[in-house]
């Protein structure tokens, strides 16, 4: 039986003693979060904070909402260097990284020969022939390396983790923190290199929630419980604080982000979950081309929710009696005070505004309608800063 049964979930927590953990890797801050009580979920063989014992998961969210939150990921950078490292990339993904300038961001999704789906994250160039791919949950790194068999790249584990700082307050942190102020250019998918207590630290103008905020990659190199001490103190103004994957997981529905392996698998082509804009059809061959040259274009993900029950993830939604498609995501949003959910249906043809039946978390199926994703925000002004939205919380 996959996990969760909608009842009980098994995460991961620190015990005392040596033993079998091999495998699994802390990420630089992890004794900064145990005194809140963690408990994680494995990701990428790293450790990553669903929430905390002395964080309440509501919190966190309008905490993002509000003020200004952090979450260590567990997002896995690869570095890719050498005369042939866009070529590689350009041979993985189906975006044209040769569009993609130096220090700045793009959007990498791979695909299978099939048309299936690997995983996604962002490519930040670095230099002209230096990349870094913050990948999401999936098998890539033997993958990479497969592909670059005779091609001058070096495909390696540079050791780096990434947190993000999200929220209406984050620029304003950023600001304080940064020894020289706001970097200049810093636009939407920009990369910089800002100067934190006297510590060089990349960051870019990205994100797992649909806020306004910024990541930062710490490096082996770094000393992380002096950056942590720093950013603290000068986020202390504006409400910096932690909160866990639970919190960022009701945004990221709201914001229509999909997950890998869960929205989206080797199952689904990037045009069955609405990712066609991130394939370039028109650019030299990438793998699994072939395939999605014969694909159908029909979009087969949606949103739903639900005003009676928090839609479960596996569930199946329901048209009259039938089974219709599966839940792919569910939370409860505090702000929009209702189930909210993302679902993959069986087949194309479904009309946003639909009523369907929808599994919910209490074993039962409660009335539900399909809705467009996003659930607001349908620009993303707000990530760009575009749209300064603050709800209040009542």
């Amino acid at each position: 039986m996959n996990s969760s049964d909608g009842k009980t979930r098994d995460l991961v927590s620190s015990t005392p003693g040596a033993g079998w953990d091999f495998g699994l890797s802390r990420h630089p801050y992890h004794e900064i979060e145990r005194p809140f009580g963690p408990h994680y979920t494995v990701y990428n063989r790293r450790l990553m904070a669903c929430y905390f014992d002395q964080i309440d998961t509501e919190d966190g969210y309008w905490l993002l909402r509000q003020k200004a939150a952090v979450l260590h990921t567990g997002e896995f950078p690869l570095e890719f260097k050498g005369p042939d490292a866009e070529t590689l990339l350009n041979l993985l993904f189906t975006k044209d990284i040769s569009k993609v300038r130096s220090g700045r961001c793009g959007y990498g999704l791979a695909c299978y020969e099939d048309g299936g789906m690997i995983t996604d994250g962002i490519v930040l160039r670095l230099e002209g022939d230096r990349f870094w791919y913050a990948q999401a949950d999936g098998d890539f790194y033997s993958w990479a390396r497969a592909h670059a068999v005779d091609l001058d790249v070096e495909v390696s584990d540079p050791q780096v983790y990434v947190s993000q700082v999200q929220g209406p307050n984050s620029m304003k942190i950023l600001e304080l923190a940064s020894d020289e102020g706001l970097p200049e250019p810093f636009h939407y998918f920009g990369i910089a290199r800002v100067r934190f207590g006297g510590q060089e630290v990349v960051i870019t103008r990205t994100g797992y929630t649909n806020e306004l905020g910024w990541e930062f990659y710490t490096e082996p190199h770094h000393d992380a419980e002096a950056l942590w001490r720093h950013l603290t103190a000068k986020g202390a103004p504006h409400g910096i604080g932690l909160h866990g994957l639970d919190s960022m997981h009701i945004r990221r529905i709201e914001a229509g982000i999909l997950n890998a392996g869960s929205d989206f698998s080797y199952q689904t082509t990037p045009f069955e979950v609405g990712l066609e804009r991130f394939v370039d059809m028109d650019k030299a061959d990438f793998v699994g081309k072939k395939a999605l040259q014969h694909a159908s274009r029909e979009v087969r993900l949606t949103g739903v929710k639900c005003s009676s029950g928090e839609p479960h993830i596996g569930a199946a939604i329901q048209i009259e009696g039938n089974l219709a498609g599966t839940v792919t995501a569910g939370a409860y949003s505090p702000f929009l005070k209702q189930g909210i959910g993302i679902a993959l249906m069986n087949q194309a043809g479904f009309v946003p505004g639909d009523s369907v039946s929808i599994g919910c978390i209490d074993g039962k199926y409660h009335d539900g309608i399909l809705m467009n994703l996003p659930f607001y925000d349908k620009l993303a002004e707000i990530p760009r800063g575009k749209l300064v939205d603050i709800p209040k919380r009542s």
